[in-house]
């Protein structure tokens, strides 16, 4: 029962870390101007993936961990919420 767990959980991180590559921030369109600033949403979803996007923007000058084409306080928030939500290690700490 063990091995099927421990072979669940790695198919899951797999395809988890997988969902994450796949849905990795866009290009920085600041220099050409995207048209609208990117509010609390995006500002959320890039705090998400700030661990993939990172490592992808040691290897690509192109890719920025943040947006700086955004709305101001409501992206910042968001961006924090998303990354204090990732690296919080939620309710596992806890129940220790």
């Amino acid at each position: 029962m063990t091995r099927n767990k421990n072979l669940l959980l790695v198919l899951m991180l797999v395809v988890g870390l997988v969902a994450l590559t796949s849905c990795a921030a866009g290009a920085n369109e600041a220099a050409g101007g995207r048209g609208a600033d990117a509010g609390f949403l995006y500002g959320l979803w890039h705090g998400f993936i700030t661990p993939v996007t990172f490592v992808v923007s040691l290897f690509s000058d192109s890719v920025g961990i943040y947006e700086v084409d955004n709305d101001g306080a409501w992206y910042d928030f968001g961006y924090v919420l998303g990354l204090s939500v990732i690296f919080s290690g939620g309710g596992v700490a806890s129940r220790r």
